[in-house]
């Protein structure tokens, strides 16, 4: 039997753009903790003119840098806890799939391609989020920050997800938004298609990608080259 084709997905970015409720859980920690928020303003300003409705792709990255100017780990954890907390009750206020994924989902059902989601959010964070926003049942496993030993970019977070899928590394295709998912599949030496206007500070030049799309919309094209 020749085995299926394989998609692994990242999920903040590339599936759902989640940066409006990542932003509001950043604020409602900062402001509880006494530090400056953030303004939508603000966030604009941080990843560069054009975002467009990304406007908090570097969200994370700013929240650790934040986070990590606190000397106090005590502080530190509870800071880290109220944001996954006070993010988990407010995982879709204002999250919303990007434009083309559903129908790219169940086309590539339709044509028996097996698909996981690599993501660097907690994995209980993830599955909750593909459930109400209503893709989960796409995806034969869920890979987050805390289901292995190790997370992207180390490759095996990849690697590991095609084993358990009893896939072919030859026969996998990998689509992200930042340099966290390019350098994974570099290094496991999978083909990567990447999103434009990313959950980064890095312009797309600077990412390893074999694709460039700026949203899922007739991706079905170069897909439909690997098969």
């Amino acid at each position: 039997m020749n085995q299926k084709f394989t998609i692994l997905f990242d999920l903040d970015g590339t599936l759902v753009d989640t940066a409006p409720d990542l932003m509001l859980a950043h604020n409602h920690v900062m402001k509880k903790f006494g530090y400056p928020t953030k303004s939508t303003e603000d966030i604009r300003n941080l990843v560069g003119k054009g975002a467009g409705a990304l406007i908090g792709r570097s969200i994370w990255g700013q929240a650790k840098k934040e986070f990590s100017k606190v000397l106090d780990d005590k502080i530190k954890d509870e800071m880290v806890k109220e944001f996954v907390n006070f993010y988990g009750k407010n995982i879709i206020n204002e999250s919303t799939l990007i434009n083309g994924v559903k129908e790219f989902l169940k086309w590539c059902k339709e044509h028996n391609i097996s698909m996981a989601v690599c993501t660097n959010k907690q994995e209980h964070l993830s599955n909750d989020l593909l459930k109400k926003i209503g893709i989960y049942d796409f995806f034969e496993y869920v890979a987050g920050s805390d289901t292995f030993d190790y997370c992207k970019p180390d490759p095996r977070h990849l690697t590991s997800v095609v084993e358990i899928l009893d896939g072919d590394v030859k026969k996998t295709i990998m689509i992200g938004d930042s340099e966290t998912d390019a350098n994974a599949a570099k290094a496991a030496e999978i083909p990567v298609i990447l999103l434009e206007n990313g959950y980064t500070e890095k312009n797309t030049t600077e990412i390893y990608h074999n694709h460039l799309i700026k949203d899922f919309t007739g991706i079905e094209k170069i897909i439909s080259k690997y098969l």
